[in-house]
């Protein structure tokens, strides 16, 4: 025998002469419904995802924090690198030296 779906088979002009428009269905309000166990996994599947997701947005910006700091320590230091060089020229060396020295004491006690 033939085998011919319902989809298949021409459904004809239509009534009211608008064939352009997608036919319609029985509407089904409970359709859509699903079991509670099923929504009770969807729901355990996407809190598995969000924290997943929040761990690795954490993890990325934890590694960029890490970046931020790098760059500004060694600004700083360069900074600091700089400023020594302007007062050797203008004072001993050694003098820079016991400076140096000084202002590393001073900073582990504030700190």
């Amino acid at each position: 025998m033939d085998s011919v779906k319902p989809a298949d088979k021409p459904l004809g002009m239509r009534v009211n002469g608008k064939q352009w428009h997608a036919p319609k269905k029985a509407f089904r309000p409970g359709g859509g419904l699903t079991a509670y166990s099923q929504r009770a996994k969807e729901r355990v599947a996407m809190a598995a995802m969000k924290t997943k997701e929040k761990e690795m947005k954490e993890e990325k910006e934890a590694e960029r924090q890490r970046r931020i700091t790098l760059i500004k320590e060694g600004k700083a230091k360069k900074e600091e690198k700089e400023r020594y060089e302007k007062i050797a020229e203008k004072m001993h060396k050694k003098r820079v030296e016991r400076l140096k020295r000084k202002e590393k004491r001073n900073k582990l006690l504030s700190s």
